[in-house]
């Protein structure tokens, strides 16, 4: 409980000074305009470097360009999206399934982008989702989410979703231990039975996800995880924290023991074990959903089953290093051979040597064990300590130049050290309580030292108040000279908690403008005006509709009847760069849709009154945008209304 007290006295102190700093903080004059060129982007001129930040409890993800610091997109992913109709049209609908129903909401945290040789190749995103377990895959070519995994026997997936560096796996872990099956038992009598397994998803060259074995650990939190690369590549590396499998009040009761751990796997090690037959099949069902570009359509598979590995049972594959505890951030740097732990009751970072691990593997250098997995001897692991670096580490990124950038909580603050040297050589305030950061490239084998981006979780006095709740900062700082240098601050969307940025030029010229109408494999498309129709079984009625600048075909329909079950398919005939339209019915419980070039859309309407109802484009289209629009007529439930549409009359 001292340790406790200690910990909110030092935030209190440090919030202190930071407030009362701030207020003559800023830079004036020549230095200020200076740093203004720094960030500015002309009119019609493009950043250097997209940036993709997780939205947190928005369940999405937005794209941002650096140095501008301007939002360019809100991709939707786990959240239902009016905006775009995403998960309100009958195409995306499936997206939102998982073994629970229909979750339209989601808690996204981490994304990391696909590498081929420890590059960013520029391909995918991949991004977890921490509520309701599960990884998304949004395509660089559409930023469209293009196929979610639900990751069964976890929850809390938060060490999730880091990416090898041949894109061969991402991981889930498990940040809250659960029973493993699931099964109805005392929650004080978790120590021991509860299990935290982390998941290992394979990519095949299309991207596709599928699980391939889970790792069925003991029931400690596992809370964030890098793969090794370049030297130390076919590893992964997690944190751990509640040690203790203590059950309540774990502010207190999961700090007791002097020390957690950080887990190292060796991934290409279980993955030949579960080719060779190993591994048990266990009972599990989970949603796989996949959208495809050519019908315009998600579908959901219920699977079943994963294979399920005891990490005792494959000899030389798992190990727990101690670490100070309640680590949080696990970061590896490019080359492979430093793996830094941070515990967020530490002032210190602990550097572990790959080098070391591997000598310690091999000479059986325990300290113990652990539910049967040994535990590596702590000091013969570590290649250096950074004493005294600040107050509440967190996460740690690269510059590829021998440097490393660790977050601190408490503190408020960025601070740069040298790797081999362990010697902090630059510390720059951050406003306030900064969580992750990001270097372009940082979780790679060549980072682009240009930019740090820190993410801050409190906003305060930076940007004109909006109530209670204020957009979280980030803050944008120059990297290339020996000191950092704050440039930017610029407000973003939910709670990023990570980032992933990739140089402009590894996706901007492949980024798809529209899509082919001619590809259109829509069940329900309509490629050109002729082809549209109104067709109706029993008490649906599908209307096949087609929209382009500025009018629907067709624009009047009549014979809908209360009752009815109205499917409008619409086909956005544009074959040209940035003119989607919207579409939008008078009384429909749903959003309305927002529709690219060369695609298909399906909205459902039931209407439940009699008259003249009107729908209309919601995206401003043209110069006669007002004037598109059209009307349904709707009879009543026994009328003999003839079913016909029109446009212009024919």
């Amino acid at each position: 409980m001292k340790t406790i007290k200690n910990i909110f006295l030092l935030t209190a102190v440090a919030g202190l000074i930071l407030s009362c700093g701030n207020n003559n903080g800023g830079k004036s004059g020549a230095m200020a305009s200076s740093n203004a060129e720094k960030v500015y982007v002309a009119p019609g001129e493009h950043d250097e470097y997209y940036a993709f930040m997780s939205g947190g409890y928005s369940g999405n993800v937005t794209v941002y360009g650096l140095p501008s610091g301007r939002m360019f997109k809100e991709i939707p992913v786990f959240s239902q999206f009016p905006t775009s109709g995403y998960g309100y049209s009958e195409e995306t609908k499936p997206m939102f399934n998982t073994s629970f129903g229909f979750v339209p909401w989601g808690d996204a945290h981490h994304p990391d982008i696909s590498q081929t040789n420890g590059e960013l190749d520029g391909r995918w995103l991949f991004i977890n989702e921490n509520n309701t377990p599960r990884i998304a895959r949004i395509s660089l070519a559409t930023f469209e989410t293009e196929e979610i995994i639900e990751i069964p026997h976890s929850a809390g997936n938060h060490a999730s979703s880091f990416v090898t560096e041949n894109t061969e796996y991402i991981v889930a872990g498990t940040r809250f231990a659960v029973p493993n099956p699931q099964r109805d038992m005392p929650i004080s009598e978790m120590k021991g039975e509860f299990k935290g397994p982390l998941t290992f998803i394979a990519i095949d060259d299309s991207g596709h996800m599928k699980i391939d074995f889970q790792l069925n650990m003991p029931g400690f939190n596992y809370d964030l995880a890098h793969p090794g690369r370049n030297k130390s590549h076919g590893w992964f590396f997690f944190t751990s924290y509640n040690t203790e499998e203590a059950n309540t009040l774990l502010e207190v009761n999961a700090s007791q023991n002097d020390k957690d751990y950080i887990v190292a796997v060796n991934w290409q090690k279980l993955a030949e074990f579960v080719a060779n037959g190993g591994g048990k099949k266990v009972p599990a069902t989970y949603a796989h959903n996949v959208y495809d570009e050519k019908t315009h359509t998600a579908t959901s598979t219920m699977m079943e089953g994963v294979t399920s590995i005891d990490p005792r049972e494959v000899e030389g594959a798992v190990y727990y290093i101690p670490i100070p505890k309640s680590p949080h951030g696990c970061d590896v740097d490019p080359s492979g051979e430093y793996i830094i732990g941070s515990g967020k009751l530490s002032t210190d970072l602990s550097i572990y040597s790959f080098t070391k691990i591997q000598e310690a593997i091999a000479n059986k250098d325990y300290e113990g064990d652990a539910y049967g997995i040994p535990v590596l001897n702590y000091e013969n692991t570590l290649a250096g300590v950074v004493t005294q670096a600040g107050l509440g580490p967190l996460h740690t990124e690269f510059d590829g130049r021998g440097n490393a950038y660790t977050t601190f909580f408490i503190s408020s603050e960025v601070v740069k050290w040298k790797l081999e040297t362990w010697e902090v050589v630059d510390r720059q305030p951050t406003y306030y309580s900064v969580g992750h950061l990001m270097i372009p490239g940082g979780n790679s084998r060549t980072p682009d030292a240009k930019y740090l981006v820190a993410m801050n979780k409190i906003t305060k006095d930076r940007y004109l108040p909006t109530g209670p709740e204020l957009e979280h900062s980030a803050q944008l700082y120059d990297i290339t000279g020996d000191k950092m240098e704050l440039l930017y601050d610029f407000p973003t969307h939910g709670e990023p908690h990570y980032a992933a940025g990739i140089a402009a030029s590894k996706i901007k010229d492949n980024v798809k403008k529209y899509y082919d109408l001619e590809e259109n494999n829509h069940p329900y498309v309509a490629k050109s005006e002729s082809e549209t129709k109104v067709v109706r079984n029993g008490n649906e009625v599908h209307v096949y509709m087609t929209m382009i600048r500025s009018h629907f075909s067709p624009d009047n329909i009549e014979g809908i009847k209360v009752g009815d079950k109205v499917y409008f398919h619409i086909t956005n005939l544009e074959q040209d760069f940035d003119v989607p339209h919207g579409f939008s019915m008078i009384g429909a419980n749903t959003s309305e849709l927002l529709i690219m070039p060369g695609q298909t859309k399906t909205s459902i309407w039931e209407p439940k009154r009699e008259g003249v109802w009107p729908f209309y484009c919601t995206d401003f289209c043209s110069a006669l945008h007002q004037e598109m629009q059209g009307y349904v007529r709707v009879s009543a439930k026994n009328s003999d209304t003839e079913l016909k549409w029109s446009l212009d009359d024919e």
